[in-house]
């Protein structure tokens, strides 16, 4: 299964990521050479979180390569660089960001899925530069429409102003699932970014049963417009509207991230 399409939003699953010794042997198989975890990992899974963008810069060639080498309807989503979030003052990221959009992520083609703006857990809700820098993340870029997210990992954020910059702007915030994270679940997209983080070494699928229940659902009620019962909200509920969704199991016991990913899929299907 290459994407769950619902009569809603499309539901893409995934992990952070596909390079990762520990996988080997459990998620891929023995005897896969690395050049290929990519293209196998993108037949078992729906889309990938890449992490390394947010250290260090990849070429408009690599970009290319990750798109040749994974199906039709597969989705990278980004991280964004670290030194546009990780600063002082958030107004002033406005380089940072444009060499980041320049740096031939469009080479992803249809592949490029949303971008996850990831904000330091010390990083505070200052009303007047958070907006700043909002207004620097582009819509487009080479006729290509950019999705951005916010993570924002700090408990000032819950608070029905960022709730609403943030819908003003149309992004969306990441919705923490199981973390230590405050939990904001308002809806202020067209789409969900969902970072799910409590997989354990002592569940086989990194989950018991009922959480994947749980979360293959949540993520069905977001596509068909809902917003799912026993989420953090901060606001009112959003507008009921159809809703892409991009569900990643990250962190937790990091080992059983693909297994959970592939048990949602599963659900969904």
């Amino acid at each position: 299964m290459k994407t769950t399409s619902l009569s809603a939003g499309t539901i893409r699953i995934g992990v952070g990521g596909w390079t990762y010794e520990p996988w080997r042997g459990s998620f891929f198989p023995a005897d896969l050479v690395q050049k290929r975890e990519l293209e196998y990992a993108s037949r078992k899974l729906t889309s990938i979180e890449v992490n390394g963008t947010f250290y260090r810069s990849q070429k408009p060639e690599t970009f290319a390569k990750w798109h040749d080498e994974t199906p039709d309807g597969f989705v990278f989503a980004l991280k964004a660089p670290r030194y546009a979030t990780n600063r002082r003052v958030l107004g002033e990221a406005g380089e940072s960001i444009e060499r980041f959009v320049n740096s031939g992520i469009t080479a992803l083609k249809d592949k490029l899925g949303p971008i996850n703006w990831q904000f330091a857990p010390t990083k505070t809700f200052d009303p007047a530069d958070f907006s700043a820098f909002l207004k620097l993340l582009p819509a487009s870029h080479e006729g290509h429409a950019l999705r951005h997210a916010i993570e924002v990992r700090h408990d000032s954020f819950r608070n029905a102003e960022f709730v609403a910059m943030a819908r003003e702007y149309g992004v969306a915030v990441v919705v923490s699932g199981d973390s230590k994270y405050p939990q904001i679940a308002d809806l202020t997209a067209p789409f969900v970014y969902a970072r799910i983080m409590g997989t354990s070494e002592d569940e086989p699928l990194g989950y018991g049963s009922p959480a994947l229940d749980q979360w293959a659902e949540r993520a069905a009620q977001w596509a068909g417009g809902e917003c799912p019962p026993g989420l953090d909200l901060v606001a009112s509920p959003a507008e009921i509207a159809p809703r892409d969704v991009y569900l990643y199991v990250i962190s937790g016991f990091k080992e059983r991230n693909p297994q959970a990913a592939m048990a949602l899929i599963e659900r969904l299907a």
